[in-house]
């Protein structure tokens, strides 16, 4: 048995989380602001063989290292499972198979050209294995269910069928550290947590929903008392329905609820002060929600997010340089590359001499599948006219009326 000396925790009786948090990144992948921190999840089964599911960040190596070899007690580790060869899970594998020369690393051919391209690694011992083998630990089955493209091409999950756990990969996780809880039943989720695992989901695994609904293909029937990510707290079976509604909804690209996100840029505050008047226009017409972004000082995945959450889009933008505000433009394409469909869209454009932006912000919106307009395109010119007061409170309606 573990020792217990390496604050690793048991989330069954020979099943154990060895993760750790890491609360110093300022961004994920180089790219996300992760203000509140990220966790890191590896898992480490105790049985006949012993089974180690992901490595871990180097940013978490110093935890992982403690609880793994508290955990394993001077036992050796037989199998090493790569479910996901992104670095922020695979930074110790090179390590782990130096310290463990035995150790079976378990994968799929796509896992193994990965390992190879990563760090020009050719494990001795490898067991390459297909969509639906099984792998025998003792007691414990693990059933193997490819999910590719969710989000990387060689990803797999594991599924534990003796206690019905599926170890997703990156599927079902979240973006900011553990706070204590390991599980999401544990916590208020969607107070705390449910913004940034819709900010996780719209901007890594955003663009695969196609992807992510093959996967429910196939567990369809499956027994599931427990998810295990590898970010994020654990599912258990009294809130797993919460995340896979949340996730069927995400990758279906429905919207959550009826809503408006307004995201604008401004240079001199005209803009700003058209985005901000109508956001207030359409609380005073009974919109309960409202959201809205600065892109000049919000990050391009927080619109994303909230693209995905709500029913309706409004972009506001000045004219730059006869284009689009580059804050702006980069918000565009962040929509366009994760996907963003089938949600209403209304523009508000601004140009002192040539307002080129409204018509070059409809037609990268109306490139988008099964986008539809809403209202009357309203442009101004360096700032709102009195007289144009009318037109804004009509596009206010017709946002309102469209919810």
């Amino acid at each position: 048995m573990a020792s217990g000396n390496g604050n690793e925790l048991m989330i069954k009786d020979d099943i154990f989380w060895i993760g750790g948090d890491d609360r110093t990144a300022g961004l994920f992948e180089g790219s996300f602001p992760v203000p509140e921190g990220v966790s890191y999840n590896s898992y480490l089964i105790m049985d006949e063989k012993t089974c180690l599911l992901d490595t871990c960040d180097i940013s978490v190596s110093a935890q992982f290292w403690k609880k793994l070899r508290a955990t394993l007690d001077g036992r050796k580790l037989d199998y090493l499972v790569i479910n996901h060869m992104e670095p922020d899970h695979g930074a110790a594998i090179v390590q782990v198979i130096e310290t463990y020369p035995d150790v079976i690393v378990v994968g799929n051919s796509k896992t193994f050209d990965m390992l190879y391209n990563f760090y020009q690694l050719k494990p001795t011992n490898t067991l390459e294995v297909k969509d639906g083998d099984v792998l025998s630990l003792g007691r414990h089955s693990l059933r193997f269910i490819y999910a590719v493209m969710v989000h990387w091409p060689e990803v797999m999950f594991t599924y534990d069928e003796k206690e019905k756990i599926l170890f997703s990969a990156d599927a079902f996780g979240t973006f900011k550290a553990l706070s204590g809880s390991l599980y999401a039943d544990e916590i208020d989720f969607e107070r705390c947590y449910l913004d940034e695992a819709r900010r996780y989901y719209a901007n890594i695994v955003g663009k695969y929903g196609a992807k992510v609904q093959n996967v429910f293909g196939k567990l369809q029937g499956t027994l599931i008392d427990m998810i295990c990510p590898l970010h994020g707290p654990i599912w258990r079976s009294q809130s797993i329905g919460y995340i896979m509604e949340k996730y069927f909804r995400w990758s279906s690209y429905e919207p959550e609820e009826p809503g408006v996100v307004i995201a604008y840029a401004s240079m001199y505050g005209n803009t700003a002060a058209v985005a901000e008047r109508l956001a207030m226009l359409l609380k005073t017409k009974g919109v309960r929600n409202v959201s809205v972004h600065d892109v000049t000082r919000t990050h391009p995945s927080y619109v994303v997010a909230d693209a995905f959450r709500f029913t309706n889009i409004v972009l506001a933008a000045p004219t730059y340089n006869n284009s689009l505000h580059p804050a702006m433009s980069a918000v565009l394409e962040d929509m366009g590359i994760m996907a963003v469909q089938n949600r209403r869209f209304s523009v508000i454009g601004n140009g002192s001499w040539a307002p080129q932006s409204p018509k070059i912000m409809e037609e990268r919106l109306s490139a988008m599948k099964d986008m539809t307009k809403v209202g009357e395109t309203f442009v101004i010119k360096s700032s709102m006219r009195p007289e144009q007061s009318e037109d804004l409170a009509k596009l206010a309606e017709a946002i309102a009326a469209s919810l």
